[in-house]
């Protein structure tokens, strides 16, 4: 079984979280340093993502509305508690 990659991408002002796969952790890294040097650069314009392991799925974002970017590999603990491993935690 393969592994896959997630970044997540959250927005300023914006309650969800933007999802993409990746099938390499090349890949995702290399999609991963992008939008962080974008970032740092402070990069306007779109940005178009779109999700290799569902290639139907895509989504074109704000450079400039960016407020954070994620990388981790999907793994069984994270499918079976239902959240991805991440930074925020939401009180319920």
């Amino acid at each position: 079984m393969s592994q896959i990659y997630i970044i997540d991408v959250s927005l300023k002002n914006a309650p969800v979280t933007l999802s993409v796969q990746r099938k390499s952790k090349e890949g995702a890294e290399e999609l991963y340093n992008q939008i962080l040097n974008d970032m740092k650069s402070g990069t306007s314009g779109i940005l178009e993502l779109a999700c290799e392991q569902q290639p139907e799925k895509k989504v074109a974002i704000l450079m400039s509305e960016v407020s954070a970017v994620q990388m981790f590999e999907k793994s069984g603990t994270a499918a079976s508690s239902g959240r991805p491993p991440g930074f925020f935690a939401l009180a319920e």
